[in-house]
């Protein structure tokens, strides 16, 4: 019985200019994604979706990370954190986010 691709794991990343904690967590995403399947999005924080997104969720730092559309976090993305957060979302939905 064929089995269905895996849904990825939807990463958003609000990012502005000259911020090094949003090019940390491009990095960091990059290395994850690896081992999950993320589908990472990347949105300028000057364009009409990161304006609308930022003023949705408020971050207090650069970048806004949402994790299937839900706040993560804001600034430097914690790792440990999030790669517990995706094992905790792939053992709940076991075929969503697996390599």
């Amino acid at each position: 019985m064929p089995t269905e691709p895996a849904a990825p794991f939807v990463v958003t990343v609000v990012h502005a200019p000259a911020c090094h904690f949003c090019l940390d967590a491009e990095e960091a995403l990059a290395v994850l994604a690896v081992r999950y399947s993320l589908d990472v999005r990347s949105i300028e924080i000057d364009s009409p979706e990161g304006r609308r997104l930022v003023a949705e969720h408020r971050p207090a730092m650069n970048p806004l990370v949402l994790l299937d559309g839900v706040f993560f976090s804001s600034g430097r993305l914690p790792r440990k954190k999030f790669v517990k957060a995706l094992e905790l979302r792939a053992r709940a939905c076991p075929i969503a986010g697996a390599v």
